[in-house]
């Protein structure tokens, strides 16, 4: 048998979840009131959010442009030709790209070169992100083989703002070890157990 102290108690249930809600959304419209209010009454400009600063800088990025040059060569003792694919490309900072660099064995026997990078400005280097490169393995090309070596990259985009154009560069070495061990001609390591 429900009497009047259940009615009360529904009732005031009721008014504790109406406050509840009306405090919640109370809660979320203070902000742009008080934004509105210091700004139209008072005349007081306030700083802008993480969020709205954020969302500024990355359309910022997406309409600059870069210079990326690309370089290639080989060391005297490697008998291969290395030029990029193509010499500059424009990127868009944040942006993942492709380049491609032309490699040709000139010799009669299979011959393995290590590639190493440089980027100038050097201070532009740390804002170069290379995702995938041809310089993180030992690369093998049989005698007169040609090959297309990729490189993925992304610009930062924190890139300073007086840096427009970055350089990368590589320069292929012959790796005499892994040449040999190709061409058989590598000498068998000494075996520890043996006698002197």
């Amino acid at each position: 048998m429900s009497g009047p102290s259940d009615a009360r108690k529904s009732a005031g249930l009721a008014k504790m979840v109406g406050v509840a809600i009306g405090a919640f959304a109370l809660t979320f419209a203070l902000v742009p009131l008080y934004r509105i209010a210091c700004e139209k009454v008072f005349g007081i400009r306030l700083e802008r959010t993480a969020a709205e600063g954020v969302g500024e800088a990355r359309a910022t990025a997406a309409k600059r442009l870069i210079t990326v040059q690309f370089d290639g060569g080989v060391n005297s003792k490697l008998p291969w030709e290395f030029t990029p694919n193509k010499v500059t490309m424009q990127v868009v900072p944040g942006e993942q790209y492709e380049a491609t660099y032309h490699a040709r064995n000139t010799s009669d026997r299979t011959i393995v070169g290590s590639a190493v990078p440089s980027v100038a400005p050097a201070r532009a280097s740390g804002f170069f992100n290379k995702t995938e490169c041809f310089c993180f393995t030992a690369q093998t090309l049989k005698a007169g083989e040609v090959r297309d070596m990729p490189v993925r990259f992304i610009v930062d985009p924190n890139l300073p703002a007086d840096v427009n154009t970055i350089t990368l560069s590589y320069t292929f070495f012959k790796n005499d070890v892994l040449t040999a061990q190709q061409q058989g001609t590598a000498k068998p390591a000494a075996s520890p157990l043996s006698a002197p």
